[in-house]
């Protein structure tokens, strides 16, 4: 089964088995997976935040224009780019929209 692109109208959450711990504005994430770790500056570390339940990409990318200085295009290029690495790194998960309802 080929896996769908994440867009604006995805569902993403963080994926379990993650330990993640804030080092001043930013964050750092262990992979228990393959017990590598990651690290997120602070609009990384806010988007991490936002994704600890499962939420709509569209829904976090008007948060963080609410708290950025950031148009809307290039918070959904910039935000989909991290999502994407995120998922290709296992630290992040897609669910179906119906899991929101």
């Amino acid at each position: 089964m080929m896996k769908q692109a994440i867009t604006e109208g995805s569902v993403v959450s963080r994926k379990k088995g993650q330990i993640s711990s804030a080092v001043g504005d930013r964050v750092v994430i262990l992979n228990l997976e393959d017990s590598a770790y990651y690290g997120l500056n602070s609009v990384g570390a806010r988007i991490w935040d936002l994704i600890e339940e499962p939420v709509l990409v569209e829904t976090i990318c008007r948060q963080i224009m609410e708290e950025y200085d950031v148009d809307s295009n290039q918070c959904l290029a910039d935000l989909l780019a991290l999502l994407q690495e995120m998922e290709a790194k296992k630290l992040l998960e897609t669910h179906r929209h119906e899991t929101l309802v």
